[in-house]
């Protein structure tokens, strides 16, 4: 069982959350939280030092502190809205070092990762659900799926040179959540969401409290291994926007470019390569050994994780206005320079008609109210 526990990244909100929570456990001696910045949250009775995990100071604090678990949650298994040479440092070279200094530290016997779902890819040929034991995609020329890739790898190396570690990944679906920012959750966030135009992608999430549960409960088990993390059911994108009243817009995809470019113009979100593969395709998890070997069982379905975001996340739809004019307007402003005038002919006719319809009625019902031989202004 752990004793002394070192967490990184909690200047970030799930590290933050964990190692406060880790320090609440009984039997937990110590927990020792470090990161390049400071923390906005109170880390409750766990210890904070400012500092880069590849600066060997992390060596230098295992070793005093005789670290015996090391919980690693600074790998960013999102785009980053940063420079991408910097987010690859922290990924890998952070990762690496941080690796170097557990195998070389004699305390060291437990070292959990937090990684991605992203890991199997997306696309039309995927089974319904990924199990640990499928390949892994093939590693991509550069992002984040690609440095996520080679965290795993550099974990399996651990375990082949200090056998008497333990080692457990958690391959986490998209997490959502009111404190958490990513590029799911800022796409969610936008008063209109594009979809790629001909496609409905399966959804499955995790809430943000049963992120930082799975990362708990993996620190004090004895189990290891890799671990699919995620929540109950699948929803289409289309219901997903549904549930957190979101005007869908669909917009051609071709291959990305078009898609692509009105997303970013518009500011609605960063759209990846693996991010856009997401939302053509989708991604379903196998949470079996989640449950039955690691005893971790979420309290958010995929539907009700997304049902309190939506709870808790101001909407911007509904200071659109409540006539059609007004949805119209809001949205041809939201398409200008970005999409054809044909799409925001069509998003009209899908979204601002039923709008009005639950405004006060449709165009048609009114005409029908009023005096014979008056149709009008």
């Amino acid at each position: 069982m752990a004793s002394t526990v070192l967490v990184t990244g909690v200047s970030r909100y799930l590290g933050g959350r964990l190692a406060r929570e880790l320090a609440e456990v009984g039997g937990v001696r110590r927990v020792i939280g470090v990161d390049a910045a400071t923390p906005s949250m109170d880390l409750g009775a766990a210890e904070f030092v400012r500092t880069d995990i590849r600066n060997p100071v992390v060596a230098r604090i295992m070793s005093q502190a005789a670290v015996d678990t090391v919980v690693h949650t600074s790998v960013a298994t999102s785009p980053s809205g940063g420079a991408r040479a910097s987010q690859m440092e922290i990924n890998v070279l952070g990762t690496m070092q941080l690796l170097a200094a557990c195998q070389a530290t004699p305390s060291v016997r437990r070292i959990v990762v937090k990684s991605t779902g992203a890991v199997y890819g997306s696309s039309p040929r995927d089974p319904a659900l990924f199990s640990e034991e499928m390949n892994l995609r093939s590693a991509p020329g550069a992002g984040y799926v690609k440095d996520a890739l080679e965290v795993e790898g550099y974990v399996r190396g651990v375990t082949r040179r200090r056998p008497d570690i333990d080692t457990c990944v958690l391959r986490m679906a998209h997490i959502v959540g009111p404190h958490l920012e990513s590029a799911l959750t800022d796409y969610f966030r936008r008063p209109v969401i594009p979809i790629p135009f001909g496609y409905d992608a399966r959804l499955q999430l995790l809430h943000e409290d049963d992120a930082v549960t799975a990362l708990l409960v993996a620190a004090m088990s004895p189990e290891s291994g890799v671990y699919n993390i995620a929540g109950d059911g699948i929803l289409t994108l289309t219901q997903a926007a549904a549930i957190i009243r979101r005007v869908p817009l669909p917009v051609m995809s071709n291959r990305g470019r078009i898609f692509g470019r009105a997303v970013q113009r518009a500011r609605w979100a960063e759209v990846s390569g693996e991010q856009f593969d997401f939302l053509l395709w989708g991604r379903g998890l196998d949470t079996s050994r989640m449950r039955t070997v690691l005893a971790v069982q979420p309290k958010y379905t995929t539907r009700t994780a997304l049902e309190d975001f939506a709870a808790q996340v101001p909407n911007p739809v509904l200071g659109l206005g409540s006539t059609a004019g007004s949805v119209a307007g809001s949205l041809s402003a939201a398409a200008a320079g970005s999409l054809p005038a044909v799409l925001a002919g069509a998003v009209f006719s899908a979204v601002a008609r039923p709008v009005a319809g639950r405004a006060g009625g449709t165009a048609k019902s009114v005409l029908g109210r009023l005096p014979h031989g008056k149709k009008g202004g």
